[in-house]
Protein backbone atom coordinates (compact mmCIF):
# COMPACT_ATOMS: atom_id res chain seq x y z
CA UNK A 1 0.00 0.00 0.00
CA UNK A 2 3.02 2.32 0.46
CA UNK A 3 4.11 1.77 -2.45
CA UNK A 4 0.74 3.22 -4.18
CA UNK A 5 0.55 6.36 -2.25
CA UNK A 6 4.32 7.09 -3.12
CA UNK A 7 3.16 6.60 -7.08
CA UNK A 8 0.43 8.44 -6.43
CA UNK A 9 2.35 11.47 -5.12
CA UNK A 10 4.62 11.09 -7.90
CA UNK A 11 1.82 11.20 -10.68
CA UNK A 12 -0.06 13.81 -9.00
CA UNK A 13 3.19 16.56 -9.12
CA UNK A 14 3.32 15.24 -12.82
CA UNK A 15 -0.29 16.10 -13.34
CA UNK A 16 0.30 19.07 -11.94
CA UNK A 17 3.10 19.94 -14.35
CA UNK A 18 1.22 18.57 -17.84
CA UNK A 19 -2.14 17.96 -18.77
CA UNK A 20 -3.30 14.19 -18.10
CA UNK A 21 -5.50 11.98 -19.11
CA UNK A 22 -7.28 9.59 -16.53
CA UNK A 23 -5.90 6.81 -18.60
CA UNK A 24 -2.60 8.14 -18.68
CA UNK A 25 -2.74 8.65 -14.52
CA UNK A 26 -4.04 5.47 -14.35
CA UNK A 27 -1.13 3.76 -16.74
CA UNK A 28 1.58 6.03 -14.66
CA UNK A 29 0.70 4.92 -11.40
CA UNK A 30 0.91 1.41 -11.80
CA UNK A 31 4.05 1.62 -13.77
CA UNK A 32 5.89 3.54 -10.95
CA UNK A 33 3.97 1.24 -8.28
CA UNK A 34 5.67 -1.43 -9.72
CA UNK A 35 8.98 0.11 -10.70
CA UNK A 36 9.11 1.06 -6.78
CA UNK A 37 8.46 -2.33 -5.23
CA UNK A 38 11.45 -3.64 -7.44
CA UNK A 39 13.81 -0.87 -6.68
CA UNK A 40 13.22 -1.57 -3.05
CA UNK A 41 14.41 -5.14 -1.56
CA UNK A 42 12.17 -6.75 0.62
CA UNK A 43 11.91 -5.75 4.73
CA UNK A 44 14.74 -2.78 3.61
CA UNK A 45 12.31 -0.26 3.74
CA UNK A 46 11.07 -0.86 7.30
CA UNK A 47 14.85 -1.21 8.89
CA UNK A 48 15.64 1.76 7.49
CA UNK A 49 12.72 3.51 9.81
CA UNK A 50 13.66 1.29 12.48
CA UNK A 51 17.28 2.24 12.61
CA UNK A 52 16.22 6.17 12.02
CA UNK A 53 13.97 6.12 14.89
CA UNK A 54 16.30 4.42 17.15
CA UNK A 55 18.91 6.56 17.47
CA UNK A 56 20.98 7.36 20.33
CA UNK A 57 20.54 10.44 21.95
CA UNK A 58 24.43 11.14 21.84
CA UNK A 59 24.42 10.63 18.12
CA UNK A 60 21.51 12.98 17.25
CA UNK A 61 22.41 16.52 18.01
CA UNK A 62 24.45 16.55 14.93
CA UNK A 63 26.44 19.50 13.64
CA UNK A 64 24.04 20.69 11.03
CA UNK A 65 21.15 19.28 12.24
CA UNK A 66 19.18 18.36 15.34
CA UNK A 67 17.14 14.77 15.08
CA UNK A 68 13.62 14.28 17.09
CA UNK A 69 14.02 10.74 18.57
CA UNK A 70 9.95 11.03 18.74
CA UNK A 71 9.79 11.25 15.25
CA UNK A 72 12.83 10.91 13.60
CA UNK A 73 12.45 14.14 11.44
CA UNK A 74 15.68 16.26 11.24
CA UNK A 75 15.81 20.27 12.05
CA UNK A 76 18.57 22.92 12.85
CA UNK A 77 16.51 24.06 15.79
CA UNK A 78 14.42 21.07 18.10
CA UNK A 79 11.32 24.02 19.11
CA UNK A 80 9.01 23.90 21.63
CA UNK A 81 6.48 24.33 19.20
CA UNK A 82 7.71 20.73 17.37
CA UNK A 83 7.95 19.13 20.83
CA UNK A 84 4.39 20.10 21.32
CA UNK A 85 3.56 18.01 18.81
CA UNK A 86 4.60 15.11 20.32
CA UNK A 87 2.94 15.98 23.62
CA UNK A 88 6.18 16.96 25.26
CA UNK A 89 7.87 20.04 26.98
CA UNK A 90 11.49 20.55 26.04
CA UNK A 91 12.20 19.79 30.04
CA UNK A 92 10.20 16.57 29.19
CA UNK A 93 11.86 15.63 26.52
CA UNK A 94 15.63 16.33 27.80
CA UNK A 95 14.46 14.27 30.62
CA UNK A 96 12.69 11.10 28.73
CA UNK A 97 15.87 11.04 26.37
CA UNK A 98 18.53 11.50 28.99
CA UNK A 99 19.85 14.97 28.31
CA UNK A 100 21.29 17.13 30.79
CA UNK A 101 19.06 20.22 31.65
CA UNK A 102 21.48 22.71 30.57
CA UNK A 103 21.73 20.88 26.87
CA UNK A 104 20.33 23.17 23.98
CA UNK A 105 18.06 21.43 21.18
CA UNK A 106 20.33 22.91 18.40
CA UNK A 107 22.87 22.24 15.77
CA UNK A 108 26.18 22.50 16.98
CA UNK A 109 27.38 24.56 14.27
CA UNK A 110 24.40 27.04 14.67
CA UNK A 111 24.97 27.25 18.11
CA UNK A 112 28.77 28.00 17.14
CA UNK A 113 27.81 30.41 15.11
CA UNK A 114 25.54 32.11 17.13
CA UNK A 115 27.99 32.38 19.75
CA UNK A 116 30.63 34.16 17.62
CA UNK A 117 28.25 36.53 16.36
CA UNK A 118 26.72 37.42 20.20
CA UNK A 119 30.83 38.14 20.84
CA UNK A 120 31.37 39.91 17.68
CA UNK A 121 28.36 42.24 18.52
CA UNK A 122 29.29 42.62 22.61
CA UNK A 123 25.95 43.76 23.52
CA UNK A 124 26.57 43.26 27.20
CA UNK A 125 29.23 46.55 26.84
CA UNK A 126 26.83 48.29 24.65
CA UNK A 127 24.33 48.00 27.56
CA UNK A 128 26.37 49.19 29.75
CA UNK A 129 27.69 52.22 28.46
CA UNK A 130 24.16 53.67 27.54
CA UNK A 131 22.98 52.88 31.21
CA UNK A 132 25.81 55.07 32.04
CA UNK A 133 25.77 58.32 29.92
CA UNK A 134 21.64 58.19 30.43
CA UNK A 135 20.77 61.42 32.62
CA UNK A 136 19.59 60.43 36.34
CA UNK A 137 16.58 62.65 37.58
Amino acid sequence: MEYLEEALKIVKAQAGVRQMTPEEMISMTKKICQGLKEAVPEGSQAQGEEEECALSPDKAIRERSVQCLECGKKFKVLTRKHLSQHGLSPKEYKAKWGYKKGTSLIAKGLARDRRKKMGELKLWEKRGSRGATSPTA
